[in-house]
């Protein structure tokens, strides 16, 4: 099966390249796109929208779909993660480290013995254990801050400069896996659970594809978002721009949720006890 498989990979593989021989030469000003397509979205992208930052008008609202279906691929990969990755079975329980606080010592509790697991005496440590280093650990919390900020900024700003929902979702998450790297899986998990993760994937889906759905309970197309002016008290020029900050919003919750969903599978094994 192993040599079945391989060959179909090759003969896949060998057929996308030599589809790519059919594709224009990059840049090529005489490619169909350049001809018809991008000419008439750098002259009316502003006038339709009333985005400055046209490679997010064109992909939350000429090809809104697509970017909709990217974001619930997106979605799709990390269900499929979780059924693949996720281990359910409790193992039997195993000795575990803890480190008493005042004393910096380090005691092994064996299987049966009594885990102090709500103490502020001691603190559950994993058992590739990493010396606690209070250096790295207050930088990543006076840096995790800002880095969110600017992550927030890239999503709301995404329609006037450069950034958008996949970028700021990027940097909202990579803020939440520095503060486990920095600190330790449980002490994250606790801050924003499986299920909160879990939640929020289906969250921004379900923001984007709802704001399509009420434009078509306005009596406009899916994804038409000047049906929402009449909600906003604008006009349907201005109404584009807000519904692709709405959408983007959504774009930024599910990625970021879902790097993180991925990070905590990963990084545990499937297990969610310990990991980085």
């Amino acid at each position: 099966m192993k040599v079945v498989g391989f060959i179909i990979v090759l003969m896949c593989g060998g057929l996308l390249v030599y589809g790519t021989t059919d594709f224009p030469d990059w840049g090529d000003p005489a490619s169909p796109a350049a001809m018809h397509v991008s000419a008439y979205y750098i002259e009316n992208a502003i006038t339709d929208t009333s985005v400055p930052n046209i490679v997010t008008a064109v992909l939350a609202d000429y090809r809104g779909y697509d970017t909709m279906f990217e974001t619930a691929v997106i979605f799709s990969a990390a269900i499929a993660c979780f059924f693949l990755l996720r281990v359910f079975i409790p193992k039997p329980s195993k000795s575990r480290l803890y480190r008493h606080i005042p004393t910096d010592i380090t005691l092994k509790i064996a299987p049966g013995g009594k885990l102090p697991e709500k103490s502020d005496t001691f603190e559950r440590i994993d058992s590739s254990w990493v010396p606690h280093d209070l250096i790295v650990k207050t930088a990543c919390r006076l840096f995790i801050p800002f880095i969110q900020l600017f992550g927030l900024y890239v999503i709301a700003h995404g329609h006037h400069s450069p950034g958008g929902g996949f970028q700021g979702g990027v940097i909202l998450g990579a803020s939440i896996i520095l503060f486990a790297v920095s600190t330790d899986l449980r002490s994250t998990i606790s801050r924003i659970s499986e299920k909160m993760t879990a939640f929020l994937c289906s969250a921004g889906v379900f923001i984007y594809a709802g704001t399509g759905a009420l434009c078509i309970l306005l009596g406009a197309n899916f994804l038409d978002y000047g049906a929402l002016a009449s909600l906003m008290g604008v006009d349907p020029v201005l109404a584009h721009s807000h519904g692709i900050l709405i959408v983007e919003i959504g774009v930024g919750i599910t990625v970021m949720a879902v790097m993180v969903s991925l990070y905590y599978i990963l990084s545990s094994d499937g297990k969610l006890d310990e990991g980085l």
